[in-house]
C-alpha cells in the first residue's frame, strides 16, 4: 500500500485548528477560575488569537493593555494565561518603576537586559508583562517632563520589538580592551618573574566584563571560555560585530506584551473611595463599565507623552469593578474552598447558610478595593469560629463526613452550628462569636438619630422619584462609611433647564422633610452640604448657563484678559429667590404625599435601606407610577440618560409648516 504524504499546508491547517480549540478551552478554564471578568477574558483571548494561532504572521510585538482598579485580577490573568498556553518558561514579569535604581547592573536597569537575563530567546515567541505601568510616568502631575532612571529602552521595544545594543557597555568594553593592549605594550618593563606570572594566568578578563561581552555581542560561548579569550581575539569580535548589520539589533518582535496598571485618572468617581463599604457594588460596576478607549487615552495623557501613548497601541482592555453578583460568587467559592480544607483536615463537613454568606458580603466587600480585602475578611470571619466549632463537634462525638449546618444566630453577631446526633431526634446547637466589625459600626446610631436620618433621606428620595419618574439607585441609612445616610441618582447625559431646577428641589428636600415632620426649630445642621450644593447649582444656573434673566456668563475675572460679566452682586438676589422657590416646592410635594413619605420612613427604619424595586412598589401602592432604577436589575442596559423627549420634539417641529 502506498504511503500518503501530508502536505505542509495541511499540517499548518491542522495545527491552526488545534491551537484555536486550545485557545477556546483555555478561555473556558480561565472563566471558571477568575470570577467576574468573562468579558475581559473574551477581549484578551481575541487580542492574542493571531499571535498564538498564526505566529508566523507576527512581525512586531502584540501589545495588550489591561487597565483596572486594584484587586481585579490583571496580573493573575496574565500569569495563568502564560501557564495554560505553555509559555511559563518564556514568561517575564517586570515591575515598572522608572524612578529608582535598584542595583547598578545593566540587566536590572533595562528591558533588554531583563529579557536576556531571563533567558528569553531572540526572535522566538514569549510573553512579557509590564506591571504597575502607571508608575512609569514620564510626565509629572504639573505637566513637566519626569526623569526616569530605568527601563528607558521600553519605548523602543513597544515600537517594533527591535532593540539596539547597549552602546555604553560596548564603549566600556572597548576602553578596557584599549587599556589592556596599552599595558601589554609596556609588559617588557616588568621583570621576568612578573611576565611569567601574567602569562600563566588562565583568565584574561573578569566575570563581569565577560558577561557584558556575552550579552552585547550575543555570544553562545560559556562564560568561563569567554574569560580565557585573548585581547586580540576580543578586539576581532568587536570589529566583526560593528560591521554586521544583522547582529546589530536584538529582535524581540514576536513577543506578546501585556501592559498592566491602575489609571486612577480614569476612575475618578471610584478610585479614591477606598473606605466606601456602603455603596452597592453594582453602582460602581455600572460607572466603570461605561469607560472607553477615549477615557484611557485621556488618562494616559496625564502621565505620558503623546508619542509614547501611540506606542501602546489601541488594544486597551478595561476592567470594570466587580458587580454584586461577582462578589457573591467570589464569597461562595472562597467559603467553599475554606470548608473543603477543614473537611480534609478534620473530616467534618460544614454547610454554610446563605445568611452567613450575606453577612460576609456586608462586612467584607469594599467595591473599589477588589478581591484582596474580601479574601482577608473571609479568613478573619470564619477561621476562628469554625475551628472552635470543629473542636466542639468532635468532643460531642461527631462522625467523619457528618454535615454540620452553620447559620447566623439572632442578632447577627454569632454563628450557630447545629449537630444532629446519630439515632437521636434532638439536635445539639452551639454559638460561636464572629468579628462582624462593620455591623457594629452600622448599628451605633441612636433611635433618635435613625429617625432623623430616615425622614431626611426619605424626603430626598421621594421628591426625586416624583420629579424624575424613577427611583434613586440607592437609598440607605444603615451605613458605616459616612455619619448618616445617602441617596444616589443616575447621571444625566444631557441636563435641561427643567432638570436643573428639579435637582435643586431634590437637594433641598432633606431639609424640607425635617421641617415638615419635626418643625422649623428642630431642623438640623445635617443639610449643610445639601444647601452648599443647591446654592452652587443655583449660581451655575443663573451665572454660567444663562437660564435666568441675564444671558451673559457672570464670574469673577481671574486674568486681565478674561471676557466675563463681572457684576456678580446683582445675581445674588436671584440665587436666593430660586432656592426659596424650590424649597417651597419641595415642601408642597412632601405635604401632598405625606402618606408615602411616612411609609418610606418606616421602611428605612425597619430595613435600613429601600431597594429600587421596593420603592417602585411602594409608590405604586400610593398611586404613583415610578420606574425602578436599573442599577440593581440584572442585565439592565441603563446608561447615562436624557429625560426630555428631544427626538419626538424634533419630529413634531419638522412637521410644522415652513414660513415663506
Amino acid at each position: 500500500m502506498k504511503e500518503m504524504k501530508t502536505s505542509p499546508e495541511l499540517l499548518l491547517r491542522v495545527q491552526m485548528h488545534e491551537r484555536q480549540q486550545n485557545l477556546q478551552a483555555i478561555a473556558a478554564q480561565l472563566k471558571t477560575e477568575l470570577i467576574g471578568i468573562d468579558d475581559v477574558i473574551d477581549r484578551v483571548m481575541g487580542a492574542v488569537r493571531a499571535w498564538y494561532v498564526m505566529p508566523q504572521l507576527i512581525t512586531r510585538p502584540v501589545i495588550v493593555c489591561l487597565w483596572g482598579l486594584t484587586g481585579t485580577g490583571k496580573t493573575q490573568l496574565t500569569r495563568r494565561l502564560a501557564q495554560l498556553l505553555g509559555f511559563y518558561d518564556r514568561f517575564v514579569e517586570v515591575q515598572m518603576d522608572g524612578f529608582s535604581q535598584n542595583g547598578d547592573s545593566y540587566g536590572a536597569s533595562t528591558i533588554s537586559g531583563t529579557l536576556e537575563s531571563a533567558g528569553l530567546v531572540e526572535g522566538a515567541p514569549g510573553i512579557l508583562v509590564l506591571d504597575e505601568f502607571q508608575r512609569y510616568r514620564t510626565v509629572s502631575s504639573r505637566g513637566d517632563d519626569s526623569k526616569v532612571e530605568r527601563f528607558q529602552d521600553v519605548w523602543a521595544l513597544l515600537s517594533d520589538g527591535k532593540l539596539p545594543p547597549a552602546l555604553s557597555e560596548l564603549h566600556s568594553i572597548e576602553r578596557k580592551l584599549a587599556d589592556a593592549l596599552y599595558d601589554a605594550e609596556r609588559a617588557e618593563e616588568d621583570d621576568a618573574q612578573e611576565r611569567r606570572k601574567k602569562q600563566q594566568m588562565r583568565y584574561k578578563i573578569d566575570a563581569w566584563d565577560a558577561q557584558a561581552l556575552k550579552r552585547s555581542l550575543k555570544l553562545d560561548a560559556p562564560l568561563l571560555d569567554i574569560m580565557q579569550w585573548s585581547n586580540d581575539y576580543i578586539h576581532q569580535l568587536l570589529v566583526q560585530f560593528r560591521s554586521s548589520q544583522q547582529s546589530w539589533e536584538t529582535d524581540y518582535s514576536r513577543l506578546l506584551v501585556f501592559v498592566c496598571g491602575n489609571l486612577d485618572e480614569m476612575y475618578t468617581e471610584t478610585a479614591s473611595r477606598v473606605e466606601d463599604c456602603d455603596t452597592d457594588a453594582d453602582i460602581f460596576h455600572r460607572l466603570t463599565s461605561r469607560l472607553s478607549l477615549i477615557d484611557v487615552k485621556r488618562a494616559l495623557a496625564e502621565r505620558f507623552k503623546p508619542e509614547q501613548i501611540a506606542r501602546l497601541g489601541n488594544q486597551h482592555v478595561i476592567y470594570p469593578s466587580f458587580s454584586r453578583s461577582a462578589y457573591e460568587q467570589l464569597i461562595a467559592t472562597t467559603v467553599q474552598h475554606y470548608v473543603q480544607g477543614l473537611e480534609a483536615n478534620c473530616g467534618l463537613r460544614f454547610v454554610i447558610g446563605s445568611d452567613v454568606l450575606a453577612q460576609i458580603y456586608q462586612n467584607a466587600v469594599f467595591p473599589t478595593q477588589g478581591t484582596r480585602p474580601l479574601f482577608s475578611s473571609v479568613h478573619t470571619i470564619l477561621s476562628s469560629a469554625l475551628v472552635d466549632a470543629a473542636l466542639w463537634a468532635l468532643e460531642q462525638g461527631a462522625q467523619a463526613g457528618q454535615p454540620l449546618q452553620v447559620q447566623m444566630a439572632a442578632g447577627a453577631a454569632q454563628l450557630q452550628v447545629q449537630l444532629p446526633l446519630p439515632g437521636a431526634p434532638e439536635v445539639l446547637q452551639q454559638c460561636f462569636a464572629v468579628p462582624l466589625d462593620l455591623n457594629k459600626v452600622k448599628q451605633r446610631t441612636s433611635a433618635d438619630f435613625r429617625a432623623l436620618l430616615a425622614v431626611h433621606e426619605a424626603g430626598h428620595g421621594l421628591v426625586y422619584a416624583l420629579l424624575f419618574g424613577r427611583t434613586p439607585q440607592e437609598l440607605k441609612i444603615n451605613i458605616a462609611t459616612f455619619e448618616g445616610g445617602y441617596n444616589s441618582f443616575t447621571e444625566l447625559q444631557a441636563t435641561s433647564r427643567r432638570n436643573m431646577l428639579d435637582m435643586v428641589c431634590v437637594g433641598l428636600a432633606g431639609r424640607a422633610a425635617e421641617r415638615h415632620v419635626f418643625g422649623q426649630e428642630a431642623c438640623t445642621t445635617g443639610a449643610e452640604q445639601d444647601i452648599r450644593q443647591a446654592t452652587a447649582d443655583a449660581a451655575r444656573y443663573l451665572r454660567h448657563l444663562g437660564f435666568g434673566a441675564r444671558l451673559s456668563r457672570t464670574d469673577v475675572a481671574q486674568e486681565p484678559g478674561d471676557n466675563t460679566n463681572t457684576e456678580v452682586g446683582p445675581s445674588n438676589a436671584g440665587i436666593e429667590a430660586l432656592l426659596q422657590a424650590q424649597m417651597l416646592r419641595a415642601q408642597d410635594l412632601l405635604v401632598q404625599h405625606n402618606a408615602l413619605l411616612m411609609a418610606m420612613t418606616a421602611l428605612l427604619l425597619r430595613e435600613g435601606l429601600i431597594s429600587p424595586a421596593a420603592m417602585a412598589q411602594l409608590c405604586a401602592e400610593h398611586g404613583q407610577v415610578v420606574q425602578a432604577s436599573a442599577a440593581q436589575i440584572p442585565d439592565a442596559a441603563e446608561q447615562k440618560w436624557v429625560l426630555e423627549p428631544y427626538a419626538d420634539m424634533l419630529a413634531k417641529h419638522d412637521q410644522r409648516p415652513r414660513m415663506a
